[in-house]
Parts: C-alpha cells; structure tokens; sequence
C-alpha cells in the first residue's frame, strides 16, 4: 500500500488527490478536538496561557494549573499522586530510569512499548502474551524472593488484544513486585472513565506504575505517570523531570473545563465498538474486542480493497519494513453512525466477493 503525504488536518475525512475519503486509522479514538465547543474552550486557554510554556516545572516561577491537573487525574484514577510531562514517551523514559535501578529482575512482555524499555532491554518477540506470562509464573516459582520489575502495556494496539495482569499477584506473594505498564491506547477507552487502568490493575502487594501518552484519545500533547506517593515524588526528583519542558498548560485547563464532552466521547467510542464488533462478529476475515476501537484485517490486502471503495485504513509493515503488513480498522468518535454503517457494508461485501 502506498503511502499518502497530506498537507491537511486529519478527520472523518480526508482529501487525496480530487477524491475524498473515509478515515479509519489514526489514534484519536475520542476526536475530541473536533468537537466544536471543546476547540472554542481550548482557544479561550490557549488566550490565558498562551500556546507553549518553556519554563521548567521547578522554576520560581509556576502555573498552578499543572499541580491541579495532576491533582485531579490521579483522584479520577483512584492513583495517590500523578506527574504530568511534555509527552507519552518522555513519561514512559522517565518512569523506567527511576525504576530499573531499583531491581534485581526484570520481565517484560513481548509487545512491550520500547518507552518503558530499558536501554538495550530487548523482550523476547518469539512468545505470545500467555506464553511470556506462563514463563514468568515459573520462574516466580523457581526463584528465591526478589525484587522484580515487571514491563507490560494494557492493551497491544496492532493485534487488538487486551491484556489482563490479575497473575501478577501470585507473583507477589513471593516477590516484592512492580508492576510499570503503558496505558497510552487505553486513556480515554479502557478503565476508569477517560481515566485509564490504574483502578483495576492496582493489586495488594504490588507497587503499580502505569505511564502513557494523552495525546491519543485524549488529544493532548502530553504524558503522564500515576503511581504511590512516594515513587512520584521520586521520579519529580528526577534531572530529567526539571531539566524537560512542560507540556502547554492551555490543553490542561481545557481538559478541566470539557469534562462533560470527555465523558460523552468515551461513551460514543464504545458505543461505536460495540456496533463494528456486533456487525462483524460472523466474519471470520475480521477480528477485534467490542470493548476496544480496533479491528485487524485478516488479509492486509482489505486495506487495498477498501481504499478502492473510498476509506482509508491503517496498513504498514510492523516492527520492520521487511515484516508481514498488518492492517486495521481503527474507529473513532469523529465518525458518524452513518460513516460506521458505511463502513459495515463494505466489509460486508468483500467478504462476499473475495
């Protein structure tokens, strides 16, 4: 599939050429920033704040709506304290340097996102999500108590899987345990409202981490780490948490005041996963959860066919640019019921001809 290089915003529909597309790809799963009264309450903090804020979070100098967005998130996500930084991958640096250090061992999943690796930490990519857990379990048994650092995102975006951490508890039970995972496609989608997983995955005996970027279903340019008090301020003791720019702080007291339009959103997207996933649950050619805005193509090919048709849909080769493409039906709250249908139907008729 060719790429397509675009000098325009990305929506519901994009222009290539004299034709127009459907657009179902992306990561914006809320499409928040297409909503019309969150885009005016952000030029109004955008007035107040201005676009960018270069000042480092420990200056003399500071913006109290950084505190209180943090304030804020972390009670929303039932976390003890939250730091906010100028991106996802950032977060997720920040958070691992603090922790590896701490540890004798440490697991990571093979579709671990490389933000919350540490350097040079390569996770074994031959193993399936239950095969690495299962080898984690065994060597939890086989081992005298240790302090082990455990690596994992929520959910693997590529093959729209959820994964579910609740045997990290046995684990626990002989370990002293953390548990670091990346919540970057759940913010907005999975957990706790727009919130994430911290709740569910906050389990007795286990010192949880989640890190992640907000610029995806939340569509602001920025990251976040929730965790225990302590680790928080640990990691705000950090050179790399004073010596990085802050994220712009209009996006976060946009975030305070639009929180009603989050909730519908996040509504909207589920909603519109439970539809897709209901309408192509006898298919056999597509695969996804309906609690989640993903669908993998079983022949990456689709994705040729439905651009024929008039939608764009994510198709690269992934992790390299020798590897099988991998082709997906990502959904989001800027699409109508009339755009999903349309989608729907399509797919429908290329299960029938192909």
């Amino acid at each position: 599939m060719k790429n397509i290089n675009l000098d325009q915003r990305i929506g519901p529909t994009i222009q290539v050429g004299k034709k127009s597309y459907l657009f179902f790809s992306g990561t914006s799963y809320l499409g928040i920033d297409h909503d019309q009264h969150y885009q005016a309450v952000l030029l109004d903090c955008i007035r107040q704040y201005g676009f960018s804020h270069g000042l480092s979070r420990v200056n003399n100098v500071r913006l109290k709506v950084y505190e209180a967005f943090e304030q804020y998130f972390a009670k929303k996500a039932q976390a003890e304290d939250a730091a906010v930084m100028n991106s996802g991958y950032l977060s997720g640096i920040t958070a691992i340097q603090y922790l590896f250090p701490k540890s004798d061992l440490c697991w990571a999943a093979p579709d671990t996102h490389p933000a919350i690796l540490p350097a040079s930490f390569k996770p074994d990519v031959q193993l399936n999500f239950t095969q690495w857990k299962i080898q984690c379990l065994d060597q939890s048994e086989q081992l005298s108590p240790r302090k082990i650092l455990i690596l994992g995102n929520v959910v693997d975006p590529l093959r729209a899987e959820i994964h579910d951490y609740l045997w990290v508890q046995e684990v626990a039970k002989k370990h002293e345990v953390t548990l670091l995972i990346d919540d970057s496609h759940a913010f907005g989608v999975l957990g706790k409202n727009v919130f994430g997983t911290y709740a569910e995955n906050s389990f007795q005996n286990v010192n949880l981490v989640i890190s992640g970027s907000l610029g995806k279903g939340l569509a602001m340019p920025a990251g976040i780490i929730l965790g225990k008090k302590e680790v928080i301020e640990g990691i705000k003791a950090q050179a790399i948490f004073a010596g990085a720019s802050p994220c712009p702080p209009a996006n976060l007291q946009a975030f305070l005041e639009t929180q009603d339009i989050y909730k519908a959103q996040s509504q909207k997207i589920k909603d519109f996963s439970a539809i897709f996933h209901q309408e192509t649950a006898d298919l056999s050619t597509v695969s996804g959860l309906a609690k989640f805005p993903v669908f993998v193509l079983k022949d990456p090919t689709w994705s040729d066919e439905l651009e024929k048709m008039g939608f764009i849909t994510s198709s690269f080769s992934y992790p390299t640019p020798e590897s099988p493409r991998i082709s997906r039906i990502v959904l989001s709250g800027f699409h109508s019921l009339f755009d999903l249908m349309a989608l729907v139907e399509a797919i429908h008729y290329l299960d029938e001809e192909l």
